[in-house]
């Protein structure tokens, strides 16, 4: 066969002549890949499929240093990457306009975002959760949803950890009594022995369930509550309450739920009213899961000793905020996420849903099926 570079499509108009030892088929009118016509037949280009266009993604938000890990990945699997920063529908949607999926971190996907964008075929969360994303508008529209759920399980489960022992061993005011000249092991009120606590933990997926792992030998007890997760799914040393049983037992309770329309505003003033006075609260999970206030009044009246918050119903935390100059609570920016090696994989996972998505017509990680095709 002659090489790709001096192939040329001909057409066979006129006499089949059987025997020509460099014809590939010899009926007239049959087409056929040679390196020169046949003598006596005539030849003429036909028309050739053109290359299919590159499919374009938007990653629509980002708060990444650079994004060379994403424009490798989608460069090698053919892939054009748009980037903005959207905060809006509006910019979402403008933004979006001739892109097949959409790459996010916090832009918002609504009913009207994807109604507008009916080439968009996959959105791909960067992260865990997915409160930002319409996932029953996307199910209406056909539009597939995934997330990377399992990135990152054991960096949130050592910083909910974390937040924990600097409650209970009062790390954060030992600090701040020595800047103040205060060198003195009661500075800050006297401590209790954890070994002798019960931890608590609301949602054992997981994250809950590794916090649980690596709090099984810290604390003296482990209690969780998850209505969806069956008694053979509880690990052996992990005793199954409800919410208010949690609350009631536990001297440390460590939040590990979704937001969902369920858990936003879970942990109100009538669940920390059930708290073991003198508990103290982690949550790493969703900012929106605990009411601040409420959580602020049980401090003040005694039900709650310290608060461990990494995620707020706003963020960043408002200037001005009662949590900012609060004696008993530790606030942490967001990060019980991240290491190098969980943003990394993250990030890789994310957008290699959207590519196994136009590979394979599913990304890897579903949370809504679609019926939209690449």
């Amino acid at each position: 066969m002659p090489s790709a570079e001096n192939r040329i499509i001909v057409a066979v108009i006129g006499e089949s002549r059987r025997n020509r030892s460099d014809r590939l088929t010899d009926a007239p009118g049959d087409t056929y890949l040679c390196a020169s016509p046949i003598p006596g037949a005539t030849a003429r280009a036909l028309p050739t499929d053109p290359e299919p266009s590159m499919p374009k993604v938007l990653f629509a938000d980002n708060e990444f240093p650079d994004l060379g890990l994403e424009r490798e990945l989608f460069g090698a699997a053919g892939i054009e990457l748009a980037t903005a920063q959207c905060k809006s529908e509006d910019d979402v949607i403008a933004a979006a306009r001739n892109c097949a999926g959409i790459l996010l971190q916090y832009a918002p996907i609504t009913e009207r975002v994807v109604a507008s964008l009916p080439n968009v075929g996959i959105v791909s969360r960067i992260g865990a959760g997915y409160d930002t994303v319409d996932t029953d508008a996307c199910a209406r529209h056909g539009v597939w949803v995934a997330n990377s759920p399992d990135y990152g399980v054991g960096e949130v489960a050592t910083h909910a950890l974390a937040l924990a022992l600097a409650l209970v061993r009062n790390i954060v005011a030992y600090h701040r009594d020595i800047h103040a000249g205060n060198w003195h092991y009661l500075s800050s009120g006297p401590l209790r022995r954890v070994g002798d606590m019960t931890l608590g933990i609301v949602g054992l997926g997981r994250i809950g369930k590794r916090m649980a792992h690596v709090g099984r030998n810290v604390f003296k007890r482990v209690v969780a509550c998850d209505p969806y997760i069956i008694d053979g799914d509880f690990p052996a040393y992990v005793e199954r309450r409800d919410l208010a049983g949690v609350f009631g037992e536990s001297d440390v309770v460590s939040l590990h739920v979704p937001l969902t329309a369920e858990t936003r505003g879970m942990i109100d003033a009538k669940v920390l009213r059930a708290a073991r006075p003198g508990a103290f609260l982690v949550n790493t999970a969703r900012g929106a899961v605990v009411d601040v206030d409420a959580a602020l009044a049980a401090l003040e009246s005694g039900s709650l000793a310290g608060l461990g918050l990494d995620v707020l119903p706003t963020e960043p935390v408002p200037a001005g905020s009662r949590l900012l100059n609060h004696p008993r609570v530790i606030l942490t920016p967001h990060a019980a996420f991240f290491s190098v090696e969980a943003e990394r994989e993250l990030r890789r996972k994310a957008a290699q849903n959207i590519i196994t998505f136009f590979r394979t017509g599913r990304p890897d990680y579903v949370v809504t099926a679609g019926t939209r095709r690449p």
